[in-house]
């Protein structure tokens, strides 16, 4: 506890009163005894009004029994006394965040240099890109902290919200605009809407890199794999190093059965990208649906090197399966299957049948 160790030692400058009391406090406090402590540093307190270490310990113990609104008085009284009590400037802090007033708790959070809890309050007054200053700096120090995973994720959010709503508002009928509106319908699932503002943006500016590529995942979604293809195409053409356009191609040719087409742009993706399963995966379908069953089976072992559980790496084995079992290596075929199987318990796929 704070101070008391120093109380101990200086007691002969507090009234005797006072220091029976914080006697009394600190034993009680050793013996968990919160309740009993919280009596007697309030009656410390009351015998000693101005002995700031009193009111910080008072507080100090409402923070232990997480009775935090008890605790802002005392504490804002011993910081009247001593401002330069560093430690109570941090339980204020904490004190008036847990109760909503993030404001307030600000300048004593900044003042401990309690940076975790100064990002919370900065997120609960909007200040979302010092929140994300502070946060970025407490990860560093604990990298895969849930609670700051958290709220990074969360202030970088609201900050992107802030910063779309004064797009919006601003300039509402900006090709951005229309892009960001377009965003959003997508992740809605709301695809004629987001087909229209993606339109729009094309419309005021066709050289906006990612337009093309956005539209033609909403066509993808709706199997529209023609018009996916030409949007897809148009964003090769703006960004020859895009490895995702070269692959969203790749993928809308395949769905069309332009299969050598497709895997000339799969094999260009993976050169752009080096070891993306998903390419990889595509690559072997094409090749495989190429006559290519070397490649094929070259690609998919090598995404199962990269991806051991996931749906794709079960697929991969599926494929795997098929080339085997045409090559007559039952054996190999059906360790692939068990794979297979192991896989698609955990990550549910429809079952194409082997060819």
């Amino acid at each position: 506890m704070h101070g008391l160790l120093a109380l101990l030692l200086a007691f002969q400058s507090v009234s005797p009163e006072a220091a029976e009391h914080m006697k009394a406090g600190v034993e009680a406090h050793r013996q968990k005894q919160f309740e009993t402590a919280i009596a007697e540093f309030k009656k410390a307190t009351e015998s000693d009004p101005t002995l700031a270490e009193a009111f910080a310990d008072l507080g100090e113990e409402y923070m232990q029994v997480h009775n935090y609104g008890a605790a802002i008085a005392p504490l804002k009284r011993a910081l009247e006394l001593n401002p330069d009590l560093d430690e109570v400037h941090l339980q204020l802090g904490y004190a008036l965040l847990s109760q909503g007033y993030p404001a307030e708790a600000m300048p004593h959070l900044e003042r401990a240099h309690a940076v975790e809890a100064l990002a919370i309050a900065q997120i609960e007054t909007g200040h979302y890109q010092e929140a994300i200053v502070n946060l970025s700096a407490a990860l560093a120090k604990h990298p895969g902290e849930p609670d700051l995973l958290y709220y990074l994720g969360r202030a970088s959010g609201l900050l992107s919200k802030q910063s779309i709503d004064t797009l919006i508002a601003a300039y509402p009928d900006s090709a951005r605009t229309h892009q960001a509106m377009g965003e959003n319908y997508f992740v809605l699932r709301q695809m004629p809407q987001a087909e229209n503002e993606y339109q729009a943006a094309l419309k005021e500016r066709p050289d906006i890199p990612g337009l093309h590529l956005e539209l033609g995942l909403v066509y993808a979604g709706a199997a529209q794999w023609p018009k996916a293809e030409e949007e897809f195409r148009a964003e090769t053409k703006l960004q020859p190093g895009n490895a995702e356009a070269s692959y969203r191609l790749g993928t809308a040719l395949l769905e069309q059965g332009k299969v050598h087409e497709a895997r000339q742009e799969l094999e260009r993706a993976d050169r752009l990208r080096p070891d993306m399963p998903e390419t990889l995966y595509s690559l072997g379908k094409a090749a495989m649906l190429d006559g290519d069953t070397a490649a094929a089976e070259q690609a998919w072992t090598h995404l199962l090197s990269i991806e051991k559980d996931s749906s794709l790496a079960a697929q991969a084995h599926f494929g795997l399966a098929g080339i085997y079992r045409k090559q007559g290596k039952t054996s190999q075929a059906a360790n692939e299957m068990q794979e297979f199987r192991k896989l698609q318990k955990s990550n549910p796929q429809p079952e194409d049948k082997p060819k």
